[in-house]
């Protein structure tokens, strides 16, 4: 069932996406790219020590942090291999396919892997991503088979990453979407009741509902400074049921970005400290309220110039935008309570 709310959830990004969707036909075969190789600079959408997408700022007076960083994040992308594919591999992503490349790096490392360069250093791979279809297609090989591939990087990047990068520092694990069914399985073989657990500060889980019972000794969060935890939501326009919604989504954790809490108060436009939408520099102060509500994080209309001619209901690709700066703000929190107990 768990596979089927993954698969609408990634239909949602497509629907709402500006590239046309595309449906492979093809069965999945043992055709793949190989693998990455994380010692090269190339196999990284971005590395603290290398001017990338990561390194951006929406504002220049906004803190930024990653040159004097004591913590690590770690950012699993969502899929943006998500149109007709123009090589020979259709079911995972070429790591040195230039044009997916480029298109990753410009929006969500952007967008959304930015968000913690206020105090973390931000190591983000490349991996063979699965295709869209993995998410659409009724073969079960080929979904299995396209996103454990998808898995086998990630997790070996992170084995690079903590055997040449890390030096015992704590981390942050943060995803969305496809990234975040990945990170989820990244918290269970690492973190999960073993002894990396206490380096972890807290985990961003965004974009992909997660049940309470998804790890058994790592806990939601429940304010804004806690640490050894995860946030996590699914963000909707306030009155919409998703068509799926009785198939998990209503086991669903939610964290409401505004409070950091998971009851169903109400936060208004005031607690919103800002977000961004298509112009990266362009910072909306009280943009969205929020209200998590049965799983599901509701909004209210967006305020913006034009917002009124704004008819989403599913704001998936929004996870992150629309609270941007109170993500960053609550990543610098949990930075420095996790330092102040150490």
């Amino acid at each position: 069932m768990r596979a089927i709310i993954f698969s609408l959830f990634f239909s949602i990004l497509i629907s709402c996406s500006v590239h046309e969707r595309y449906i492979l036909q093809t069965p999945y075969d043992e055709k793949i790219p190989a693998s990455p190789d994380y010692s090269k600079q190339s196999s990284w959408c971005a590395l603290p020590d290398v001017k990338d997408e990561a390194d951006e700022v929406p504002d220049s007076k906004m803190k930024y942090g990653q040159d004097s960083a004591q913590v690590d994040v770690f950012f699993v992308h969502p899929t943006t291999f998500t149109y007709a594919p123009e090589g020979d591999f259709k079911w995972n992503a070429d790591v040195s396919d230039e044009k997916l490349n480029k298109l990753t790096d410009e929006t969500t490392i952007k967008y959304q892997a930015s968000v913690f360069n206020v105090s973390c250093r931000v190591y983000a791979p490349r991996y063979r991503q699965a295709h869209i279809s993995a998410f659409y297609t009724l073969d079960k090989d080929a979904k299995r088979n396209s996103l454990d591939t998808a898995y086998a990087d990630v997790k070996k990047a992170f084995e690079y990453y903590l055997e040449h990068y890390n030096n015992g520092r704590p981390i942050i694990i943060a995803s969305h979407s496809q990234g975040t069914v990945h990170a989820l399985r990244l918290l269970q073989d690492f973190f999960d009741d073993k002894p990396l657990q206490k380096k972890l500060v807290c985990a961003y889980l965004i974009g992909m509902p997660i049940a309470k019972d998804s790890l058994c000794c790592i806990m939601p969060c429940t304010d804004s400074t806690q640490t050894d935890c995860w946030v996590s939501w699914n963000t909707f326009a306030k009155g919409f049921y998703p068509p799926y919604y009785p198939y998990g989504m209503n086991h669903a954790v939610c964290t409401n970005p505004l409070s950091w809490k998971t009851d169903s108060m109400v936060c208004d436009y005031s607690m919103n400290r800002g977000g961004i939408l298509k112009d990266f520099n362009k910072v909306y102060p009280a943009i969205s309220d929020a209200q998590s509500y049965r799983g599901m994080l509701w909004v209210h209309h967006l305020h913006f110039p034009g917002s009124a001619l704004f008819a989403w209901q599913i704001l998936h690709i929004l996870d992150y935008g629309i609270f941007y700066v109170n993500i960053r703000e609550n990543v610098d929190a949990r930075c420095r309570s996790y330092l102040r107990k150490q």
